[in-house]
């Protein structure tokens, strides 16, 4: 191994440091290797804007957004993405440069891209943030520690039939409106690309949050399901632990995404779930995601999402799938919440909102 003792002077402290890398403890930076070619998804890379790109900024760790120059240093996480409407990637290092895949400070290897994208924002792999010891220093060195799976709040899950289907308004604003109800509640995005908007959107609702980088993952894609269950069961005991009383657990992209499917078809994430808000862009996408859910033997409460915008939209699906059809200002009103979510509350949450 290549190993370049204490970068930290002249680089990583004057590196501008991504979203997923914030949980990470700057001072444990020892030393930088340049044999990356074992490097795996979530390790601590150093890198140099190349070349401006689709992605104009970096999303810091500080929750702002930085602009980005051309030789600026930055600290990301080698990590997988699977975004539709964007990039799907890869987490290797085989090549002198690499793509920046994920604004929130996820690089790698772009594979296939959406035609209306414009080319990957470039990066020069420096070299792996290594510790004390001379290990690679990964986020997930850096998780929430592990518990065991919470019983007793309330976990209600927002999936949606696509990216840009209104999911994260869902998600926070049911949060806020169950904050306004005089519940306890926090919100968790369980799965997707690190990146701040999820969790910035929580926050802005009132609402304490926690994210996947938390259990040390900078994106669920191509993770094995049993890491994400145990990431789940930790955030929502996390949420539990810290007085919530009922967790909003948002799901990232459509029903077909392969880590959403596998948590459809059978996993401990579906079994938990109280309640189910789905959130979709128009009329048949509701039909189609409702259609989906039952046939895995689910079925959500209401719909939410984009579909929520359009009053024609709004009553044609209703009309096809029976559902009440919420808007974001529904989901805030207290009148809402107790006609749609309280029903589903576990009684622990119910005795004590009496």
């Amino acid at each position: 191994m290549t190993h370049l003792s204490d970068p930290r002077p002249f680089h990583c402290n004057n590196a501008k440091w991504a979203f997923t890398t914030r949980r990470v403890e700057r001072s444990d930076v020892c030393g930088m290797s340049t044999n990356m070619a074992h490097a795996k998804s979530g390790d601590l890379i150093l890198c140099e804007i190349i070349e401006i790109g689709q992605h104009k900024t970096i999303q810091l760790a500080e929750r702002r957004v930085s602009a980005s120059y051309p030789g600026d240093l930055v600290v990301l996480c080698l990590g997988d993405r699977y975004a539709p409407d964007q990039f799907l990637a890869s987490a290797v290092i085989d090549d002198d440069l690499i793509d920046l895949v994920a604004g929130g400070g996820v690089a790698g290897r772009i594979d296939a891209t959406h035609d209306f994208m414009d080319e990957p924002t470039r990066l020069k792999p420096l070299g792996l943030l290594t510790g004390a010891k001379g290990q690679v220093l990964n986020v997930a060195d850096y998780a929430l520690p592990a518990m065991p799976a919470n019983e007793t709040v309330t976990v209600i899950g927002v999936f949606g039939a696509s990216m840009n289907s209104g999911k994260t308004t869902a998600a926070s604003s049911l949060a806020h409106g169950l904050m306004r109800a005089g519940y306890a509640v926090a919100g968790v995005k369980a799965t997707g690309t690190g990146a701040f908007g999820d969790f910035n959107s929580f926050a802005d609702a009132g609402v304490p949050v926690l994210d996947f980088t938390d259990v040390g993952m900078a994106t669920t894609f191509r993770m094995p399901l049993e890491r994400i269950e145990a990431g789940f069961d930790t955030l929502v005991a996390t949420a539990a632990a810290r007085c919530a009383e009922v967790v909003v657990v948002e799901i990232a992209d459509g029903v077909f995404q392969q880590e959403t499917q596998a948590i459809l078809n059978a996993s401990r994430i579906r079994d938990r779930l109280d309640g189910i808000l789905f959130a979709a862009p128009d009329a048949l996408s509701a039909v189609g995601g409702v259609t989906v859910l039952e046939q895995k033997g689910l079925a959500p409460f209401a719909i939410s999402g984009m579909v929520g915008c359009s009053p024609l939209a709004t009553a044609e699906a209703a009309e096809a799938t029976g559902l009440p059809i919420l808007s974001r200002e529904d989901l805030w009103s207290r009148d809402a919440i107790e006609l749609h979510v309280a029903p589903l509350m576990r009684r622990a949450v119910q005795d004590a909102a009496e």
